[in-house]
């Protein structure tokens, strides 16, 4: 078995609350831009479905 085998495999996620003493600084911070990125993908999903809400609302208005 090669060295790099028996390293641990850390998940490339994060759930929120878990504890964060064993991670590594590069770990922290590619866990900082998934969640960044997270935040992004769900600020455009709001501006879409405001969007959205804001249009039907000028359509459905007399």
């Amino acid at each position: 078995m090669r060295d790099d085998d028996e390293q641990v495999k850390r998940p490339v996620h994060h759930e929120v609350g878990q504890p964060l003493d064993t991670l590594s600084v590069d770990e922290i911070d590619h866990r900082i831009a998934l969640l960044n990125a997270e935040i992004r993908r769900l600020e455009a999903a709001r501006t879409a479905k405001q969007d959205a809400l804001g249009a039907a609302d000028a359509f459905f208005k007399r």
